[in-house]
């Protein structure tokens, strides 16, 4: 929220005293761009007599930060960021929020604007402005994500204290179902694993408005989910689980946005934040799920009960795939319990194979997400690798809902995945008379007894889950190779070119002993090290033979695999690419610095080389790249070195006199010397 401000004050005595400016850099991939639209805007702020301090707000954390005097004291602040930055701090200040392209490609412009840039009042919502520098996730993308990475230690925490709970407190009951004694320490336990599932669903709620309207959308956001994860208050038994969550964290968030454009008197725009933007967008939110979705959403799962209870006289097989479908969908939502409650009912009347088929397809979607995240950890981040080893524990206690937050991230590849392997199981499950005489699934049902045909109960449960992991990282990889985001429909479709022969050039030298790694401390001196050993004449390049930018990468992976750390250039190649599709890494003042986190290499590696007629990389200013350089760490790289050394390194290619001596190098040896002075 903005309104119009006058000049900037003066000093006493008539006399202007000096402009002060602060700013904040940030982009949501690497860091290159980040301190890059730094150095630009402290350059052009010194050439103007401008006093300036940047925060930089990159991988490595905020740097420089702004403390309370600095803003007090500025007459502007700058935000060239494309990422979310709290923008809270700048109440009472003319704020300028653009790209962190246009930090890098006019920051005189910038500089200019900022002293005639309207007064932030507070109240609005963290800016993410997407100005150049490639292609972006899309806002929607961006606030689904902030959901689900805060909701996704409520599942962990929540489903692992519910599955050690029934592990070791619980068993089958004569009378139907898989308890845990009251009043016992286990039933402690499980509870406190209940509260966590069932925060779950609004914290996903909350922080998906919260990332949308900022902090007057994160009560009506929260309380929109527990409604919509709370049947009961629209007359439905199931309730609309985590996919009514992300709906309600949408309207709840676009709400708000809607209700701060409302004019208001000036006399009521404190209170709008705190008091009158929740309250209004709650209760209208609340009331429209309970009056307006509620009563279709409980009308279609009556119905749909009745509809199953119909097909109990057809084909086992195609009621298991049914059932299997449901029980897939949304893991704890709407369709998955009214399958669920229609095989529970159905145990009292003697008919135990409708759980049977349920209680086989409630694990595959944990199990199968969790085994994808080992079959192919590169299309996975460091947490979803995390959160695929407790998604492979709850799946072993039947907690299907550990799968949530990876239906969430992709639902387009996840669902149909999760769908088709509870399908497999549930048929195999029905065709096989496979019996369960509790309401639980899983293998835990099988081990305390619950489950007759239990040989096949596990060879349906297998079969399902691995089928749910195949598909799904067929699906995601077509996806990733595409670059398309991960909700359906968003970004362009970019297909990945694959290194053909990168490491043939490299394969003898790949032999070599790498300096630093094994070799005497004459041998590193001999081999040129710098940039703390990563890079090392072996991986400079006096002349790049490649006209664009593919063909530029892949042969700077080729130029990496010369220093003996690269163990598949193909990989590296790909993550490369990947990268680029998030973001142009091109920096402009013919600058390139692609890199990558990849288990491609098995230490950090460091390349550069020299284009005489450059490259064109999308660089926000336009020019081609005539200096690159490749860095390429590992996915279990200790401490954030190689991030300090691409830091180090953006800012000092900023030297127009650094720049011109490494075009100026006359081979591989003054290269690096030219090098030396990054530090």
């Amino acid at each position: 929220m903005t309104s119009p401000a006058g000049p900037p004050p003066t000093g006493g005595g008539g006399e202007q005293r000096r402009v002060r400016l602060v700013a904040v850099t940030a982009c949501p991939t690497g860091i290159a761009h980040t301190y890059m639209a730094a150095e630009k805007l402290a350059q052009a702020a010194e050439s103007r007599g401008i006093d300036m301090k940047v925060e930089t707000q990159g991988s490595i954390g905020a740097e420089n930060v702004l403390d309370d005097n600095d803003v007090r004291q500025a007459d502007g602040v700058i935000v060239a960021a494309d990422k979310d930055v709290d923008l809270s701090r700048f109440a009472g200040k003319r704020v300028l929020t653009v790209g962190v392209a246009e930090g890098i490609r006019h920051p005189e412009q910038l500089i200019e604007r900022v002293l005639s840039a309207p007064v932030h009042t507070g109240g609005g919502a963290p800016t993410a402005p997407a100005s150049g520098g490639g292609k972006e996730r899309s806002a929607g993308y961006r606030a689904l994500m902030n959901g689900v990475s805060y909701m996704i230690p409520f599942v962990v925490v929540g489903g692992l204290l519910i599955a050690i709970s029934l592990s070791l407190g619980g068993h089958t009951d004569p009378s139907g179902g898989l308890v845990i004694p009251k009043d016992s320490f286990w039933m402690d336990v499980n509870s406190i694993g209940v509260i966590g599932f069932t925060l779950m669903v609004p914290i996903l709620s909350g922080y998906i408005a919260y990332a949308i309207g900022d902090r007057p959308a994160l009560v009506p956001g929260m309380i929109g989910g527990w409604i919509a994860n709370t049947g009961e208050l629209y007359d439905s038994k199931a309730g609309a689980g985590f996919i009514g969550a992300i709906v309600t964290g949408f309207l709840a968030g676009y709400l708000v946005l809607w209700i701060k454009k409302v004019k208001v008197p000036k006399f009521v725009q404190p209170i709008m934040p705190i008091i009158v933007i929740p309250i209004v967008a709650t209760t209208a939110l609340g009331l429209f799920f309970i009056y307006v979705i509620g009563k279709p959403i409980s009308w279609v799962f009556e119905h749909l009960t009745d509809w199953l209870g119909g097909m109990t006289g057809t084909s086992a097989v195609l009621l298991g795939a049914i059932l299997g479908l449901m029980i897939a969908f949304d893991m704890g939502g709407p369709v998955n319990k009214t399958a669920f409650l229609f095989g529970a009912g159905l145990i009292a009347t003697g008919n135990q194979t409708v759980m049977g088929m349920c209680a086989a397809a409630i694990p595959v979607m944990p199990l199968g997400q969790g085994l994808a995240t080992l079959l192919r950890r590169r299309l996975y981040s460091e947490q979803e690798r995390e959160t695929g080893f407790a998604a492979l524990f709850m799946g072993c206690f039947g907690i299907s809902e550990g799968a949530i937050p990876f239906a969430a991230a992709r639902p387009a590849q996840v669902i149909p995945a999760n769908m088709l392997g509870g399908a497999v199981a549930g048929a195999i499950a029905g065709v096989a008379g496979v019996e369960d005489a509790v309401p639980h699934g899983g293998p835990i049902v099988a081990v305390l007894g619950a489950v007759s045909g239990v040989p096949m109960f596990f060879v349906a449960v297998v079969i399902g889950s691995v089928v749910t992991a195949l598909t799904t990282v067929a699906l995601v990889d077509v996806s990733e190779r595409r670059g398309a985001p991960a909700l359906a429909g968003a970004g362009a479709a970019v297909p990945e070119p694959v290194l053909v022969g990168a490491s043939v050039g490299g394969a003898t030298e790949s032999a070599k002993p790498v300096a630093g790694v094994g070799s005497s401390v004459e041998e590193a001196e001999e081999a040129g090290e710098v940039l703390s050993g990563h890079l090392t004449e072996r991986t400079v390049r006096v002349r790049l033979d490649a006209t664009d930018k593919e063909a530029a990468i892949r042969e700077m992976a080729g130029l990496l695999a010369r220093g003996g750390r690269v163990v598949d250039a193909d990989e590296l190649v790909a993550a490369a690419l990947r990268r680029e599709e998030q973001g142009t890494t091109g920096l402009g003042e013919e600058i390139a610095i692609p890199h990558a986190k990849t288990d491609a290499v098995s230490a950090p590696v460091v390349g550069f080389a020299r284009s005489d007629e450059g490259v064109e990389w999308d660089s926000p200013d336009g020019t081609k790249a005539r200096l690159v350089f490749m860095i390429a760490v590992p996915e279990a790289a200790a401490g954030d070195e190689h991030l300090r050394i691409l830091s180090l390194l953006s800012r000092r290619l900023m030297d127009a006199g650094f720049r011109e001596r490494l075009l100026a190098a006359s081979d591989e040896a003054a290269v690096v010397e030219v090098l030396r002075e990054v530090g």
